[in-house]
């Protein structure tokens, strides 16, 4: 009797540290909206918080899709609860005029370290194209001139992402209309554009960021270089110290963005997306992932499941968390 007693004891002492080690039903019942951008890369990490969801008892609900700003604006109205991608330096503007704090609340740092800005290949730069100003030369913008006009073709950002408005800014803040142009519309499409040109030998330049599948195929510091950008007062936000340079952009990080009346009845949520944590290189890697073909929807979904497997621990510890919110 002694010894099982001493056995039931420690058995116990053991599993009461991880009562919630298979998640708790604290959503039960309910379920939740989430809004996600068509990024595939970006739909990876919002399937790993909703398998943490899932864990805490919620109804997922299938996810709607759309660009970022109708995505704030819809957070905002209560026509979803959340999104993963609310990318704070990037996204601030569009934040800001779908009401801000009055109606979202801004949680947890899912994704740091994102770099993003300008582009040149490698010979390029080695030949003095260092900093954005050089286009306001004629005679270095006609180098990347694809079409004939004599202008640079710069492969700029899809509208609605945010990034396009902060490139039209630079486009006349520093008298580059004459010179250059921004080209917009389906990003993939357009990068495969300008890696068919870099592979002919042209000279190219583009915008992109971290993480994504780009920045793996024409590598920084190998294939293409990260150019400068002059500061502009009042931009300080956007200031960016990388290997020397600023970006001009400034360098990003990922949170999730809740309605907040849905937060503030569901604070086991808030609780898991504080402590939702995913290392930017893996989001790179999987972007790469995408890249070569393993990028359906279901597929996606198991890659998100395997990274789970791999990061067990971790993701253990965030629903146990949430599970333990009162």
């Amino acid at each position: 009797m002694f010894k099982k007693s001493i056995v039931a004891a420690t058995v116990l002492a053991l599993t009461a540290g991880t009562a919630f080690a298979s998640g708790c039903d604290v959503g039960a019942g309910k379920k939740i909206r989430p809004m996600q951008p068509s990024s595939l890369a970006e739909i990876f990490f919002h399937n790993i918080a909703d398998r943490a969801l899932e864990k805490l008892g919620y109804e997922v609900a299938q996810p709607e899709e759309a660009e970022y700003a109708t995505i704030h604006i819809a957070v905002a109205n209560g026509d979803v609860d959340f999104t993963a991608s609310h990318w704070n330096v990037l996204h601030k503007s569009l934040y800001d005029e779908a009401g801000g704090a009055d109606k979202m609340t801004i949680v947890g740092r899912l994704i740091s370290d994102a770099v993003q800005g300008y582009l040149v290949d490698k010979k390029s730069y080695d030949a003095g194209v260092k900093n954005l100003e050089e286009f306001k030369k004629p005679e270095v913008a006609a180098k990347f001139d694809s079409d004939g006009d004599g202008k640079a073709d710069l492969a700029g950002c899809a509208p609605g992402w945010g990034c396009e408005k902060v490139i039209e800014r630079h486009l006349d803040k520093f008298g580059l209309r004459d010179t250059v142009v921004h080209n917009q519309g389906a990003y993939d499409a357009m990068m495969a554009d300008v890696i068919a040109r870099y592979k002919n030998g042209n000279p190219i330049v583009f915008f992109a960021w971290t993480p994504y599948w780009v920045t793996g195929v024409l590598v920084p510091g190998k294939d293409v270089e990260w150019i400068a950008v002059p500061k502009i007062e009042g931009d300080e936000a956007l200031y960016t110290d990388f290997e020397g340079k600023n970006l001009g952009f400034g360098i990003d990080y990922a949170s999730f963005l809740v309605n907040n009346e849905f937060l503030k009845a569901n604070p086991a949520v808030k609780t898991l997306f504080e402590n939702v944590s995913i290392n930017v290189n893996d989001v790179s890697a999987e972007a790469s992932r995408q890249q070569k073909g393993e990028s359906k929807i279901d597929l996606i979904k198991q890659h998100a499941d395997d990274w789970i497997a791999q990061h067990q621990s971790a993701f253990d510890g965030w629903v146990d968390k949430a599970c333990a919110t009162k």
